[in-house]
């Protein structure tokens, strides 16, 4: 795939390229105000606010679904994962020589990440509302941060071309 000097892709129909979003005006790094950005809902909870949240459980999830048709129906919302409990995982850490594998969770760790939403929202602000709205126990905190696209990378960096190139070819761009 070529790439043109402006670090841009030029669109196969031989215009513009498609993804003028990608960069600011000036071709330079991204800007809010002109980006189409990607979120991440980070869910963190304690010790405190899991336990709440099991002992409702049924009710935990009958909120979470009725979010998760809103933001469908809206069409913002590209995923949703929740993750096991945190005693089921390992860390590896790396800091000497080889990576060393111990039984998790990160001890240190007062809140632990325990899902994520992703969205296809405008803004910071945009995603912030979300966030607002999720249900969530008192204790709980959801992190709000913007997910770094590959256009932010080099345009001529190896990989970002393949896996542009791969993502044009099935279809997934």
């Amino acid at each position: 795939m070529a790439v043109a000097e402006s670090g841009t892709t030029p669109c196969r129909s031989g215009g513009g390229p498609f993804d003028v979003w990608a960069r600011g005006p000036s071709g330079g790094p991204l800007d809010e105000e002109y980006a189409m950005p990607k979120y991440m809902l980070i869910m963190r909870g304690t010790d405190e606010s899991n336990a709440a949240m099991m002992a409702s459980i049924d009710e935990a999830m009958a909120a979470t679904g009725r979010f998760i048709e809103e933001m469908m129906k809206e069409g913002v919302l590209l995923a949703a994962e929740g993750l096991d409990e945190p005693g089921k995982s390992v860390v590896v850490h790396f800091g000497g020589e080889a990576p060393v594998v111990t039984d998790g969770p990160y001890g240190e760790t007062k809140e632990l990440f325990g899902g994520y939403f992703l969205l296809d929202v405008s803004s910071k602000q945009e995603a912030v509302e979300w966030a607002k709205r999720c249900p969530a126990v008192a204790g709980s905190k959801i992190e709000v941060r913007r997910v770094a696209g590959s256009d932010e990378l080099p345009p001529d960096y190896e990989r970002i071309v393949e896996e542009r190139a791969a993502r044009e070819t099935t279809g997934r761009g």
